[in-house]
């Protein structure tokens, strides 16, 4: 790793520095009680849930998409027999902060593959959440000034497996970057049902680069939410997504740039409009990991980007 020093403010500018998740020694499918997401358990059900060599091609190829652009790809250390595929929830970067994150206890193991990584930071540019506080990484986005953070109720958070972040975690963020503008969005989960479970708040929004933002709009407990993101992005600047696209992962693109996106090949509408609106949309093959309800957001972990 060279010189690497945890930098982001916001999700779309020149991407220098990323881990990308890994599929090797995945372990072999899971019972349906063993999943901890309800596509991931639909697809156990259905005899479809993705086998390691597919999963193992699609993500290697995102990488050798990132490297041969002159990204720093950093893949974790390999734990046999665990998934490691969605690096983003293990932990986030808000300015030159490193943060872990709590996670569920199915998961809790992820941040050792980043040990060595992490151990090269500063001392200083590390937090470790803990105590009350969870928050997995796919629950909050960096806008500059602003952070937006999606987030479960009390008596859900106690009672729900795809719940991943409560209020004590926003309250977390609040406390350590008290110079930002935090919002935070409740957001609708199910057990059961994936096309109505907001697993994680980059399922439901994503902003780009160029003042627009993907949005499904159900996702949102409260149309108040929504008021706030049409106020700050402009209500003709935020792609709609329907209730199949957000089961297909249609809002967890990845941006490099400003102008340019990695996003699902199959991804037909999404990618044409994102095309008429002047991004460069790089596509690649990811629908057998968007199976485990995770997409390209959710497998990369940006620790540098820059503006120049």
């Amino acid at each position: 790793m060279k010189n690497v020093r945890p930098n982001i403010t916001n999700e779309f500018a020149k991407l220098r520095t990323v881990i990308i998740g890994i599929a090797n020694s995945c372990g072999p499918t899971p019972s349906a009680d063993e999943c901890y997401d309800p596509k991931s358990r639909q697809h156990v059900e259905a005899g479809t849930y993705p086998v390691e060599s597919d999963l193992i091609s699609e993500i290697d190829n995102l990488a050798n998409k990132l490297s041969n652009r002159g990204i720093q790809v950093i893949r974790p250390d390999r734990i046999d027999n665990y998934n490691q595929i969605f690096s983003r929830d293990i932990g986030f970067v808000v300015n030159n902060k490193f943060i872990i994150s709590q996670m569920i206890e199915e998961r809790s193991k992820e941040i050792e593959a980043l040990e060595d990584l992490v151990d090269q930071f500063p001392s200083e540019d590390v937090i470790e959440m803990s105590g009350e506080a969870f928050l997995e990484g796919g629950d909050i986005i960096l806008h500059d000034q602003d952070i937006f953070i999606g987030y479960t109720n009390a008596a859900e958070f106690l009672n729900l497996k795809v719940a991943r972040t409560n209020a004590a975690g926003v309250d977390f963020i609040k406390k350590h970057f008290s110079e930002k503008t935090v919002h935070s969005f409740e957001l609708n989960k199910s057990e059961d049902d994936p096309k109505v479970n907001a697993l994680h708040l980059d399922c439901c929004f994503q902003p780009l680069g160029l003042g627009h933002c993907l949005i499904h709009e159900e996702g949102f407990k409260h149309q108040t939410d929504l008021d706030t993101l049409h106020s700050i992005f402009g209500k003709k600047n935020c792609i709609t997504i329907d209730a199949q696209e957000m089961y297909d992962m249609g809002a967890n693109v990845f941006s490099i740039a400003p102008d340019t996106i990695v996003s699902e090949k199959g991804f037909t509408r999404i990618n044409a409009e994102l095309k008429s609106r002047g991004y460069e949309v790089i596509e690649v093959p990811y629908s057998e990991t968007a199976k485990m309800e995770g997409l390209l957001r959710c497998s990369t972990l940006p620790i540098q980007r820059s503006k120049t």
